[in-house]
């Protein structure tokens, strides 16, 4: 598995990282998923505070226990659970980061987090507060570097400018080219990693396809576009290689991304993951193919 450099971070990320999220609760189970995962050479893993109300990252704080020194482990702190745990709150304040850090790490069970990221964030927010956070942290050793979690253009450049982040998570895909326009070139030019989700949309660039489109459509496309679009990616690119390849290789080939963060229920999805990681790099002239099938979609609304 090739690793990629964070940002200006000292950290190399697999080029494939596991999304946390699918884990579940059952430990057995999550650590299959995640011996699978570093097996094939994964060594970056990402989960949140909000995940299973902080159980999700005591599952992955034991299971990485043994191989800790080897692995970047990634969480996200922003948003608090009700008292009746129905719903969450944002509050990017100070005074909650710092706090909510030092419950991640005792449920992580580590001295440290490599990468901890702001879990969203609006323009409305105290973002220099915010910032002092994180680099309060960094200086006492809790995290080594921190990024933000944003598909919000506006915020992205606010931190792009003001901060020391390493990395953005946001949503990008075939299907989801928001952030090519304005995201992704900024983030580079600032030497900012960028880490994407939702790289299969939904399922959608899988071989299972129309399967798991919603009648509703996806973004701006609506059910009956992604009933052209779909089975036209395949037939033109997909003949020698899944559809999931072509996504993952897709979000690769642009050089602002730094890693694809999949998420995985079973030791068989992250083979295949690792899979479509390690198969061929699109040509130019199939990334070109890719973008006069699908729509250069903008941000219209999150900004």
């Amino acid at each position: 598995m090739k690793r990629r450099k964070l940002g200006t971070s000292n950290l190399f990320v697999s080029e494939i990282g596991l999304g946390c999220m699918s884990l579940g609760t059952d430990y057995s189970k999550a650590q299959a998923v995640i011996e699978a995962a570093l097996e094939e050479g994964i060594n970056y893993f990402d989960t949140a505070d909000l995940y299973d109300f902080g159980e999700n990252e005591k599952v992955v704080g034991q299971a990485l226990k043994k191989a800790r020194e080897q692995v970047i482990i990634a969480t996200k702190a922003g948003n608090r659970w009700t008292d009746a745990k129905d719903s969450w709150t944002w509050d990017p304040s100070k005074a909650y980061v710092k706090e909510a850090v030092k419950k991640s790490l005792k449920r992580l069970n580590t001295d440290y987090i490599d990468l901890y990221q702001l879990h969203g964030g609006t323009i409305e927010d105290n973002i220099d507060e915010t910032i002092e956070a994180f680099e309060e942290l960094k200086d006492e050793g809790y995290i080594k570097y921190y990024g933000i979690s944003s598909i919000r253009p506006n915020v992205i450049r606010e931190y792009a400018q003001k901060s020391n982040i390493v990395s953005v998570m946001m949503q990008y895909s075939i299907l989801d080219r928001r952030p090519e326009e304005e995201a992704l070139p900024l983030l580079h030019g600032h030497n900012i990693s960028v880490v994407t989700r939702g790289t299969v949309a939904k399922g959608m660039l899988s071989d299972r396809m129309l399967e798991k489109a919603a009648s509703k459509g996806y973004l701006d496309y609506s059910y009956e576009e992604l009933e052209e679009v779909l089975p036209l990616l395949k037939e033109k690119l997909a003949s020698s290689k899944s559809l999931t390849e072509v996504a993952i290789q897709y979000n690769l080939a642009n050089p602002a991304v730094a890693s694809v963060v999949a998420g995985a229920s079973t030791p068989e999805q992250i083979k295949e993951n690792a899979r479509a990681a390690g198969s061929p790099s699109l040509s130019p002239q199939e990334i070109s193919l890719i973008k006069s099938i699908t729509k250069a979609n903008k941000y219209d609304q999150h900004r």
